[in-house]
């Protein structure tokens, strides 16, 4: 598994603005080979920000990679408007690979 992470220190009164591009953006991710899973999280606030992080797992690097190189990631992030005070800085990218899991068993 292959694990990306989008950080976003969101101005503290403008989350329902930063929640509601996402609910209405097309990801174009459902048809990228490797894609597993998106996740946008909301996390703790901090002074003047509320932390919030896009999660996408996919099954290798490569598939991340291909992603990035993909007319789905061009058509993805068209038209994102540049930060206007939505953000307390550019979004910090981490990537993790997968060293260990645990998965819930079939009955739970």
């Amino acid at each position: 598994m292959y694990l990306t992470m989008n950080r976003f220190q969101v101005t503290a009164g403008r989350e329902a603005e930063f929640e509601d591009i996402w609910a209405r953006r097309e990801s174009h991710l459902d048809a990228v080979p490797g894609f597993k899973a998106f996740h946008l999280m909301r996390g703790p606030q901090g002074e003047g920000f509320t932390l919030y992080a896009s999660h996408t797992v996919w099954a290798d690097r490569a598939s991340f990679e291909g992603w990035t190189r993909s007319e789905a990631f061009r058509a993805a992030h068209k038209g994102v408007k540049p930060n206007d005070g939505l953000y307390l800085g550019p979004p910090v990218l981490e990537i993790f690979e997968t060293v260990e899991g645990v998965a819930a068993s079939q009955g739970d």
